[in-house]
Order: C-alpha cells, then structure tokens, then sequence
C-alpha cells in the first residue's frame, strides 16, 4: 500500500506543479525564491536529462513505461520489499509516471527547478526519482546488512548433535 500511496502522490503533485508553471509563468520566465538561491524558470525539455537527444520525448516516455513495468513486475516478484525498498521505488515509479505523462501529452517535459548550484534544472518527479534512487539503496543495505547478521549467528552457533 505504501509504493501505491507515494507513486499516486508523487505523481499528483508533479502534475500539479507543472500545471501551474505552464499556467502562470512563460517559458524562460525566472523567479526568484527568496535568498536561498533557488530559482523558478519555465523551461520545456523534450529530450533527457541535460536536454541531450533533442525531440525524443515520446521515446524517452516509452523507456519510463518500460522501467515502470519492471518495477512493478520486481515489486510483484517480491524483490522489493520492506519499507525503505517500497518507499524507494514508490518515490521512481511516481517520477518516472509524472514525466512520462508531459512526454506522451505534451512532447516536452516541463523544468522549472534551478538549484544555487546551476547544475541543470529539473521538476519535482526528477527530484522523487534521486530521493527513490537513494531510499532504494538504503533499503538495499539494511538487507544486505540483515543477511550478513543472520549469515553470521547460523555460522556461530553451536552444532547439537552426539558427543564423540
């Protein structure tokens, strides 16, 4: 319930988001967010990250649907499992579905995110997707982690059985 629940709100407030950058700021407008050093720009991607492959975003909205159909099919496998794992991939499915929607509907995906850094501008579902990315890892080591703890304890008990 908890991947259905992210993916779903992620998804919507993508959306959302985007809808109100397309409704209330021009493309290439910039806004200022205070003195954080983050700023709004209305910026219209139709290719990938970094604007690289220009003009392929339907493309680009197949392989999300792809990796969305992966996901669910590891989900339903039971590969992904535990909090942090169905966290994490609610968190990527959400994104991926949010841009997917701009790239089939709109050819473009709208950016509208500039960090202080200046390195790229991105939208709340390229955002949902590194927080996925990095809650699946986390997930990924508690397992491992698990797995080496209860590896360990097999190895160290005792062996009940006949004396020699």
């Amino acid at each position: 319930m908890l991947f259905y629940f992210i993916a779903l709100l992620v998804t919507l407030v993508d959306q959302g988001t985007k809808m109100a950058v397309r409704m209330y700021m021009e493309v290439g407008d910039t806004m200022r967010l205070g003195d954080s050093g983050m700023q709004l720009q209305h910026y219209e991607n139709s290719g990938m990250a970094g604007s690289l492959f220009q003009g392929n975003a339907r493309l680009f909205g197949v392989v999300a649907i792809l990796f969305i159909a992966g996901m669910m099919y590891y989900r339903r496998k039971g590969e992904i499992r535990g909090f942090w794992m169905q966290a994490g991939a609610g968190f990527m499915v959400g994104g991926a579905l949010g841009n997917a929607i701009d790239r089939f509907i709109y050819a473009r995906v709208t950016d509208f995110l500039v960090f202080p850094s200046g390195r790229g501008i991105l939208n709340l579902a390229d955002v949902a997707i590194n927080v996925g990315v990095v809650l699946l890892v986390i997930g990924m080591l508690i397992r491992a982690f698990q797995s080496y703890r209860a590896k360990r304890s097999r190895n160290t008990l005792p062996k009940i059985g006949r004396s020699s």
